[in-house]
């Protein structure tokens, strides 16, 4: 006998599918202008020109307090946080929540302007 899915697992599946699309499915020309907005005060997206925060070229995939050149906190030292999009959008939504005793203090409250935010982002890997 042949089985058939069920109205209510078509229904989860297509929840389950847009819900992992959610994340990480920011629109990169938005984040470019929300991050030039909100980030670019005290984050450059070029390589080895740390600001008042740490360049944030390459960042995603990398690990916590690894950016060359740049003065850390301790606790984003032993932090040992991969920047995932996950990691990212908590820690964008609230640094020092994520990261007690980290330097940032600003968030970004918007999950669409995260989401935007973490797309750019990813247009900044080698």
């Amino acid at each position: 006998m042949k089985r058939f899915p069920t109205k209510a697992s078509l229904v989860l599946a297509q929840i389950l599918v847009s819900s992992s699309a959610a994340l990480g499915g920011g629109d990169a020309a938005v984040g470019k202008t929300v991050f030039a907005a909100h980030c670019a005060v005290c984050h450059a997206t070029e390589a080895g020109q740390n600001k008042i925060g740490p360049s944030l070229a390459d960042i995603v995939g990398s690990k916590s307090g690894s950016v060359p050149g740049f003065d850390f906190s301790t606790a984003m030292k032993e932090a040992d946080v991969t920047w995932d999009d996950a990691n990212l959008d908590k820690y964008l939504a609230n640094p020092t929540g994520f990261v007690h005793g980290t330097k940032m203090f600003v968030n970004l409250p918007s999950e669409t302007d995260r989401q935007n935010v973490l797309a750019y982002l990813g247009t900044l890997k080698k």
